[in-house]
């Protein structure tokens, strides 16, 4: 089972409190106060001494992330091909440098390309539209999934989201099981960095794409679709809309998108065959 979040070495707080004033429309006056912020801060993953990435991140989970990313981003296929990460104090962010297999670095460095990431930027940086991320893909159907569980699993993600309550400014991607029980919980100013940084708790554990579901509480873009793939994840639900682009790609690669989840309802957009009313 995952660990609960924790700050890596050597990385800043994932928040910080600033002083700020409250101004009322109809009060004379301003009112001192003060108000908890996500830290951002630029993380550059680096490959055999090589920079491959600069990625606008929260500076938690620094780790997970470096497995995740490396696995949605094609560097890796496998966590057994990541050895190790280590984050690196830098002058204007932070260092994520990770070791991976020789064979694979290899591969890397041969197709390596620049890449500049943004918060909320998934595809930054490739150089034309074929080079657009397909995921490889999944072997065998994917669980059913009841509505019970995603109901549960949406109730309980609010009280899982400990610096979404203390900043209200950052996304989270969960990993649920078949029975709606939250496994494991990340978040990021960054959607697409919380999923990835959820999928490598979830590697680095072994978890079993087959026992579970993902839910996040951001829009659905192509990416998240992708990622979610990547991982083998058959099932994904999403708080927000999803765009066209995910819908065509979860339906490429025979995935169950559920979005706009509400505690009384949520709407279908691909595998809905995939969903039960009831119990298991």
């Amino acid at each position: 089972m995952p660990e609960e979040p924790t700050t890596p070495p050597r990385a800043p707080a994932p928040s910080r409190r600033v002083p700020t004033l409250v101004l009322a429309y109809d009060a004379p006056e301003a009112r001192e106060d003060s108000r908890a912020l996500a830290v951002e801060t630029p993380v550059n993953l680096v490959y055999g001494g090589v920079p491959y990435a600069v990625m606008m991140a929260t500076p938690r989970d620094l780790e997970d992330f470096a497995y995740g990313f490396s696995l949605t981003e094609g560097v890796v296929a496998a966590a057994a091909e990541v050895r190790g990460a280590q984050v690196e104090a830098a002058e204007e962010g932070l260092r994520l440098v990770v070791d991976i297999a020789p064979g694979r670095l290899r591969e890397h460095l041969a197709r390596k390309r620049a890449m500049s990431g943004r918060t909320g930027c998934g595809v930054c940086g490739i150089e034309d539209l074929a080079s657009l991320p397909v995921a490889k893909p999944r072997t065998g159907r994917g669980p059913d999934v009841t509505l019970p569980a995603i109901a549960a699993a949406l109730s309980a993600l609010g009280d899982r989201q400990s610096l979404n309550r203390e900043t209200r400014a950052v996304h989270a991607a969960a990993w649920a099981r078949l029975d709606g029980s939250l496994e494991a919980v990340r978040e990021d100013v960054g959607r697409h960095n919380a999923l990835d940084k959820l999928i490598g708790a979830l590697m680095r554990a072994g978890t079993d794409p087959d026992r579970g579901f993902l839910v996040i509480t951001s829009r659905c873009s192509f990416e998240m679709t992708e990622k979610a793939a990547a991982f083998g994840a058959s099932v994904i639900v999403a708080i927000s809309a999803p765009t066209s682009l995910a819908v065509e790609r979860a339906r490429l690669h025979d995935m169950t998108l559920c979005a706009i989840a509400r505690s009384d309802t949520l709407t279908v957009f691909a595998g809905g065959e995939r969903l039960i009313p009831g119990g298991a």
